[in-house]
């Protein structure tokens, strides 16, 4: 049996003392010879760099609750924990340069946090328990305060051990300005694979999985389906046999009872009402713990415009795959009757799916949709980025390898076969100085496709690919992506399968003085 060291078991030892020891013996200069000096979070440069964002002189604020709540999800009454007692957390809508407020009060049992996904931000509210702040305890609060410096569509969630796998999430729109897109409409849509209170909790999961599956025997006898589109092995959560061609194999690890959009299953689909030739803007985002999902208006084209936030180079499609953490901006233009936008979970059963209304007509319920979205279909990854948003060319000053590693067989999952230790972060660190052009080779030596996304920074993919901060990296495959080091701190870079993330494929961007 081979049992996680989980992000919580280490935090029961007092991990963000640990840590901060670490850290502050790393900036010692009575350390050992050879020593890496760092730029902290508590570095003075941090509120530096924070001055010089531009400010608009505005200020949003939002409070958050993090708290348990009673809900219904498919009929079934539970209780599950969320941001001011909802399924989704509230919208936080601001403008670049504004200064974001946020109070967070812990209403939990336990500590939790913040992470606010995708943004450029001061390094000391990043979120990361450990890393960047201590964890907020349990009855106490913390407020969050940084100025917005991109527009797009983002998200914040909890990075507090299994915490995203309940409600604990919510969106982020940072308007621009000068925004050049027309449209007439907007819909915000979070998709959710959900199963706290259904079938189990997220941390059952966590211990199922850690137990791994050992297939070297072969012995597939008494194997049956079960739920979720793979097959079952008398265990009760792990899903095998989900396959996805368009991720390259292995679609999941987790057998999802029921898909969410908006915070609404498909019996009780979300309805946006509208008039026949307006364009709705739609800003999909996948808060999902290990679903991809792929995502489309049947019988319709939609129009790509961003992903992760950043204009790309427009493409018309039939659906795009999103990966858990990743965002996508697409338009639509709205046809007389219902219009139904699908979100079907790559490789496994069910769909989440929300309409569009002009008032006329039935509305289809959730088994006459389509199984399958078919025809011209990208993610993220393949799209060029607009030229607005290209980085200067610039030979590269660093390379870094990241390989992937790890496996189903033992639930290993790691970064250049090691897994992360949160009492020791920046063990096996990418160290980097201010001012360089960085340049990753992402090689997935695994059998599983991952969904890498690194905190404070967007990264260019190579041949003038998309502006991105998280990236589906398929089985076998090599993904090659730059940044500029210009956000200086300690920066978390994980899988956002949220189960490969807490068996250890996590590291450090470490940023050297």
């Amino acid at each position: 049996m081979n049992r996680l060291l989980t992000r919580r078991s280490v935090l029961s030892a007092s991990v963000a003392t640990a840590t901060a020891a670490a850290l502050a013996a790393c900036s010692n200069p009575s350390a050992p010879a050879g020593a890496a000096t760092r730029i902290l979070p508590t570095d003075p440069l941090i509120a530096d760099f924070e001055a010089r964002r531009a400010a608009s002189g505005a200020t949003v604020t939002q409070q958050l609750t993090a708290a348990p709540f009673d809900t219904q999800i498919t009929g079934k009454s539970l209780t599950t924990w969320g941001y001011n007692g909802s399924l989704n957390g509230p919208l936080i809508r601001a403008k670049t340069g504004d200064l974001l407020d946020v109070p967070v009060a812990n209403k939990l049992t336990e500590g939790s946090s913040v992470h606010w996904h995708g943004l450029a931000l001061r390094n000391d509210a990043d979120g990361v328990q450990g890393l960047t702040q201590e964890a907020i305890a349990a009855g106490t609060d913390y407020s969050y305060r940084f100025r917005l410096a991109h527009p797009g569509t983002y998200w914040y969630h909890s990075h507090f051990d299994m915490q995203r796998e309940r409600a604990l999430y919510g969106a982020l729109v940072i308007e621009d300005p000068n925004e050049a897109l027309s449209y007439d409409q907007e819909w915000v849509i979070i998709l959710d694979d959900w199963l706290d209170g259904i079938t189990g909790t997220p941390e059952e999961v966590v211990e199922e999985l850690s137990m791994g599956m050992d297939m070297s025997g072969g012995n597939m006898e008494g194997m049956d389906h079960g739920g979720g589109g793979g097959m079952d092995m008398g265990m009760k959560h792990m899903l095998m046999g989900a396959t996805s061609d368009y991720l390259g194999g292995d679609a999941g690890d987790v057998k999802i009872p029921v898909h969410l959009f908006n915070g609404k299953a498909p019996q009780d689909p979300e309805i946006l009402d509208s008039r026949p030739g307006n364009r709705v803007r739609l800003r999909i985002i996948n808060a999902a713990g290990d679903t991809a999902y792929r995502v489309g208006v049947p019988g319709q084209k939609i129009t790509l415009t961003h992903t992760d936030g950043f204009p790309v180079q427009q493409q018309d499609v039939d659906a795009v795959v999103l990966g858990m953490g990743e965002r996508i901006d697409a338009l639509i233009t709205v046809r007389d009757g219902y219009t139904p936008a699908l979100a079907l979970p790559e490789g496994k059963d069910g769909n989440a799916y929300g309409l569009i209304s002009t008032g006329i007509g039935t509305a289809p319920s959730s088994n006459r949709l389509p199984k399958a979205l078919d025809g011209t279909v990208t993610d993220g990854s393949r799209l060029k980025a607009d030229e607005s948003v290209l980085f200067a060319p610039k030979p590269p000053d660093r390379v870094h390898e990241m390989r992937l590693t790890g496996s189903m067989e033992k639930y290993d999952w790691g970064i250049n076969g090691r897994r992360f230790d949160m009492a020791a972060p920046l063990d096996g660190a990418f160290d980097l100085r201010l001012d360089e052009r960085v340049q990753v080779k992402i090689v997935n030596d695994t059998d599983m496709w991952h969904p890498m996304h690194l905190h404070g920074h967007t990264f260019q993919l190579a041949g003038n690919g998309a502006r991105k901060d998280t990236v589906i990296v398929k089985p076998k495959q090599t993904v090659v992506f730059e940044f500029d080091a210009d956000n200086p701190g300690q920066w978390l870079t994980h899988c956002h399968n949220a189960y490969h993330a807490e068996a250890g494929m996590m590291g450090v961007f470490s940023y050297l003085k």
